[in-house]
């Protein structure tokens, strides 16, 4: 584990995984303000009928007085992370392949993400993901408990695409994807940290993926 998370966090001040998040990371902060921008107030009026049905928070002096627009920020904030995690997803199979191909020359790929099973698997975990973060929204106002919740949540946004993605690519059989995905909820929950810093966010997906990967073909090439 050690060795694992020590050469991704080398990889990830690297100059070719930097231009990806980049791209990834800003191109989906874009999307949204442009979105929200466009249609801000019908997404206020969501967002204050939403509070509405929140146990205990509808009802709290603050967010009556202005916390909504407080709130509105949080759940836009969720929306961008789901989105750099999908992309991530969908795009990062080039530099997945050339991060194996640098720390193990004699790798090779040995398969490639099923597109709509991908697509499948980032849908899912995003639509859990955004249920139950809403759902159960009070509990971020739990200290410590609200914290350790919202890493778990974020953990389950990218652990099973995550998984799935990298051992497409370098897993030797389907079998390998169940066991290293049992393991996987740390490593998620470790890469998912960057999303309690903003801007630091976007780097989140393509450090779990880059993770996965050590976490990997390093234990297939000691």
């Amino acid at each position: 584990m050690k060795n694992t998370i020590s050469k991704s966090l080398q990889d990830i001040l690297s100059p070719e995984v930097l231009l990806f998040v980049l791209k990834i990371g800003f191109g989906s902060i874009l999307l949204w303000v442009i979105i929200l921008w466009s249609l801000w107030d019908i997404y206020s009026h969501f967002i204050a009928l939403y509070i509405q049905k929140i146990p205990l928070v509808g009802s709290w002096e603050w967010v009556q007085s202005g916390g909504s627009f407080l709130i509105a920020l949080i759940v836009a904030y969720m929306f961008i992370i789901i989105t750099i995690s999908a992309f991530t997803s969908l795009f990062s199979e080039p530099l997945l392949k050339k991060l194996a191909k640098k720390h193990y020359p004699a790798v090779e790929a040995k398969g490639s993400p099923n597109m709509s099973k991908s697509v499948f698997l980032t849908l899912k975990a995003s639509i859990i993901f955004l249920l139950v973060f809403l759902v159960s929204f009070p509990l971020l106002f739990i200290p410590v408990l609200g914290q350790i919740w919202m890493l778990w949540l974020w953990g389950i946004l990218i652990k099973e695409p995550t998984a799935y993605d990298v051992s497409s690519l370098f897993a030797a059989n389907n079998s390998a994807f169940n066991v290293k995905s049992k393991s996987s909820g740390v490593l998620a929950m470790l890469a998912s940290l960057f999303n309690y810093v903003p801007v630091l966010n976007i780097f989140a997906p393509v450090f779990a993926q880059i993770l996965f990967l050590h976490n990997i073909l390093g234990k297939e090439n000691t």
